[in-house]
């Protein structure tokens, strides 16, 4: 059977394909629901691909293979109506169920199983005095499967067990935890002996590896003991002007023991101590009372261009031992900059003649203050500034208010526009409203300004804060809305009686409970996002401090805890999957040796983890890459055994064996013409097969397209021969050039060599994308200075698209657009948003798929691993 498209074509189709089955959001492709589009055919009725490619993909009837995980063969095929498919399904498959079709297609033997996370996988409870019983931890288990996911035990092991005690909790034996849906255990530390105390929490359950553990850690105090917990274990004082002092910055420092903290000494040192100036309450000369707290103050002045840093040292007698806190930052010229939230105003629909207010609060996201010249409205004359809006000097980091009311005087929608005049760049607002006689809803939200949480220790939870909306208006209003977005929202969770799709009547009211748990030391942020049926929206600010305390024991943390290989053939070199090994305590960690079960075993490249034994420094991480190669048909279980001295850990691995595929040529359609399922005797495709021939010898006599149409009807179900999927790329090869425009001109991978490269694939579409980008912005103004470069590569097929997403979404970095998919092509990027981490010497290092709030810190790990490599 002839090709109906060229290789060349089927694999431009196929990489646009790739992309295209994301344009309505980001789609994790569900296998299990591939599995029965397979086997049953599309929902809206028809043949079943089983019907010409056998009950399962695994034996690769008519080539069917090639579409594994690869939607755009799919695609292409229909595209070309091979094998008269495009008649048979154009139009019938979503792209979603494309992409799942394609997902079980190269894991045929998917069942639907659950899979437990456990998060934080460390708990370091404060030093505490033998016999008394610490403040409560908790940790999430959460079933990121598609199972229900069944607890059969929860239990302390380890050698200080009986130190530990679960205390409470929503988890418990013999419960289930639906399928994306969590729950938490909360554990206390009561010493028996005085010293570092340690023991395990033990989750048993039915998901890949069989259960789940937490490291938990404490000190036990002879006698009552201080504890030191700080607000951050680094500062970053991003991109300043020589010559010109910083903003200060606050360090707090609590005293989460039950004696007296005296510190014996505050000081500063490193290569640039000199350029930092230390204040504050906390003093040699000044004990911090058991649960009371102190501050330390520090302000920057670089005296030249450049990269800076120091550590800020805290001796004192607490239990955990001495803090270091790490500084940095870069001078550069000055750089205004000014950033709006929220970066649209929308009022909705109001009644002709009352009138609704909003407020937008200004930010100086530069590095020298902001001199307002003019803040006004144009546009609509029924939109306008209230009293207190900016004025004069706005400081680095500081913000201020513009108060805004609309009150429409006839029927129509409004639009207006808030510009801000500085000496920073223009900052434009856009505000959008509508009047009405009729009767409508007038949403109030009670909190108009950031909302402060207070200091919080990492894995505790703190008070919760209470906002109402009220319905001010004549009319019922719908929720249609109500999420968390920006930096950190996995830290904040919202509850109470407003929901989405929830109704709130005329003179009616609901509450908006938030709250904070943070997962990290420093400052943590999220936006509360309300928006109503009649277009109103909301954005209030959430801000919080984790408090971290440092762990002198250490410990050991593995991403991921567990992972499928899914499917790989017998006797093939097997795929290959990195695991992040990360030393989580604040004292070296060395691990002796890692054991291998089953098909298993340690993959060598450039980028791997050295020999074991192997030594980790606080804070740092490697990469195990481990091949699966499986030697037997059918399922494969095995583990990794991680040992170092009084401490184990496990990861639990999985997989399938699958048989090789026939040889080309061979007797791959068992029916013998691609549609019968008879496998022995008498064939009756033997018939079509005869009308196919005749068809051909007509072509050959008559004219070739009505005989072209003629064979297409009769073999709508003949062979597929589907277009091999490009391969992926490979660590240590060269990236791909490319050479884009850019909204500041041309973007070439060539102009960073040198740096170190951290390219990332997005759309207007994505919503992980949104998330991804306040933290891009954040590793660029902290490790700019050290050599990294983020590069944003935009695949909308509009620029607009792409332009009015950074509108809502500044890019502190630079961004390129490529509407024609052609980067993304090269390098071999199936979803949005993937990012491709490359080093000074061009080679890549690393690639990611997806941005989940998780992956924040292993992506920062790489990054900072990267820069240390290449200096």
């Amino acid at each position: 059977m002839k090709h109906l498209l060229s290789p060349h074509r089927g694999a431009q189709l196929a990489g646009l394909w790739a992309l295209l089955a994301l344009a309505h959001g980001a789609h994790a492709a569900d296998a299990l629901n591939g599995k029965s589009l397979y086997l049953n055919g599309p929902v809206s009725g028809g043949t079943a691909c089983a019907s010409c490619h056998g009950p399962t993909p695994a034996n690769n009837v008519n080539g069917i293979l090639a579409a594994a995980n690869n939607p755009g063969v799919i695609s292409s095929a229909f595209s070309a109506n091979r094998g008269g498919m495009g008649s048979l399904y154009n139009g019938k498959f979503s792209a979603a169920e494309l992409a799942d079709l394609a997902a079980f297609i190269g894991n045929p033997n998917v069942t639907a199983a659950p899979a437990a996370s456990l998060a934080p996988a460390t708990l370091s409870f404060a030093g505490t005095t033998v016999g008394q019983n610490s403040a409560a931890l908790s940790t999430t288990l959460t079933n990121t499967g598609n199972a229900a996911l069944n607890i059969s035990a929860i239990g302390l092991g380890g050698a200080n067990a009986g130190d530990f005690a679960i205390t409470g909790g929503s988890c418990a034996a013999g419960a289930a935890v639906a399928a994306g849906a969590n729950c938490n255990v909360q554990l206390t530390f009561h010493p028996t002996a005085a010293g570092a105390r340690s023991a395990a929490l033990n989750i048993n359950h039915n998901a890949t590896g069989g259960s789940s553990s937490v490291a938990l850690s404490g000190t036990g105090n002879a006698v009552a003991a201080a504890t030191i917990a700080v607000s951050a274990t680094a500062l970053n004082f991003g991109a300043l002007v020589t010559g010109a002092a910083s903003p200060a910055q606050t360090i707090t420092v609590n005293n989460a023991g039950q004696a007296p903290l005296t510190f014996s000494s505050v000081a500063l040192s490193g290569a640039n101590a000199g350029i930092f100036t230390l204040g504050g309450s906390c003093a040699t000369s000044t004990p911090v009372a058991a649960g009371g707290s102190c501050t330390v103050t520090v302000t920057a002045t670089p005296t030249a261009a450049g990269a800076f840093a120091a550590n800020l040292n805290l001796a004192s007698n607490a239990s955990n031992g001495a803090v270091a806190i790490s500084l940095a930052g870069s001078a550069s010229a000055a750089a205004p900059s000014l950033a709006a939230n929220p970066a649209v105003v929308a009022f909705g629909t109001q009644t002709v003649g009352a009138s609704a207010t909003q407020t937008v609060a200004i930010t100086n996201r530069g590095n020298v203050p902001v001199t307002f010249s003019s803040v006004a409205v144009s546009g609509a004359a029924s939109v306008t500034i209230g009293s207190g809006a900016c004025s004069g000097t706005l400081a680095v980091a500081a913000s201020c208010n513009v108060p805004l009311s609309f009150t429409p005087t006839a029927e129509g929608n409004v639009s207006a526009t808030l510009l801000l005049r500085s000496n920073a760049p223009d900052l434009s607002i856009g505000i959008t409203g509508a009047g009405t006689n009729s009767a409508v809803a007038r949403p109030v939200l009670s909190d108009t300004a950031p909302v402060a949480f207070a200091d919080t220790q990492v894995g505790q939870q703190a008070a919760s804060h209470t906002a109402t909306l009220t319905n001010n208006g004549n009319a019922a209003l719908k929720i249609t809305s109500l999420v968390l977005g920006g930096s950190n929202p996995g830290d904040f969770a919202l509850a109470g009686s407003c929901a989405v799709n929830g109704t709130v009547s005329p003179g009616a009211s609901c509450t908006i409970d938030s709250t904070f748990k943070p997962t990290a030391a420093g400052a943590r942020s999220a936006d509360l996002v309300l928006m109503t049926d009649g277009g109103a929206q909301f954005s209030v600010r959430l801000n919080g401090n984790g408090l971290s305390v440092p762990n002198t024991t250490p410990s050991l943390s593995a991403n991921p805890q567990s992972f499928d290989f899914g499917s790989a053939t017998v006797g093939d070199t097997g795929p290959v999957k990195r695991f992040t090994l990360t030393n989580t305590g604040s004292a070296p960690l060395t691990i002796n040796s890692a054991t291998f079960s089953g098909p298993y075993a340690a993959a060598s490249d450039s980028n791997a983890c050295g020999a074991f034994p192997l030594t980790l420094a606080a804070g740092a991480s490697c990469e195990l890459p481990v091949r699966f190669a499986p030697t037997t048909t059918g399922s494969a279980a095995g583990s990794i055994a991680l040992q170092a001295t009084g401490a184990s850990w496990s990861i639990a691995l999985s997989g399938q064996g699958a048989a090789a595929a026939p040889a080309a040529g061979g007797n791959q359609n068992r029916g013998g013409g691609g549609c019968s399922s008879v496998k022995d005797g008498n064939d009756p495709m033997l018939a079509v097969l005869v009308v196919l021939a005749a068809g051909v010898l007509l072509w050959r006599r008559r004219k070739a397209r009505a005989a072209a149409a003629t064979m297409a009807a009769v073999a709508a179900c003949a062979v597929l021969s589907l277009p091999a999927p490009a391969s992926a790329l490979e660590a240590g090869k060269p990236a791909p050039a490319f050479t884009l425009n850019g909204p500041d001109g041309a973007v070439k991978l060539d102009q960073y060599k040198g740096k170190l490269v951290y390219v990332d694939f997005w759309a207007s579409w994505c919503g992980p994308c949104r998330q991804s980008f306040p933290w891009m912005n954040e590793m660029q103004a902290r490790y700019g200075s050290q050599g990294l470069q983020i590069v944003g590569i935009n695949v909308d097929a509009k620029s607009d698209d792409a332009r009015n997403f950074l509108a809502a979404t500044p890019a502190r970095f630079v961004i390129a657009f490529d509407p024609n998919g052609s980067a993304p092509r090269t390098y071999g990027i199936k979803g949005m948003p993937s990012s491709v981490l490359i080093g000074p010497d061009g080679k890549v290092l690393y690639e990611h798929s997806g941005f989940r709030p998780a992956d924040r810190e292993a992506l920062e790990s790489r990054i900072k691993a990267a820069l240390g490599a290449a200096k």
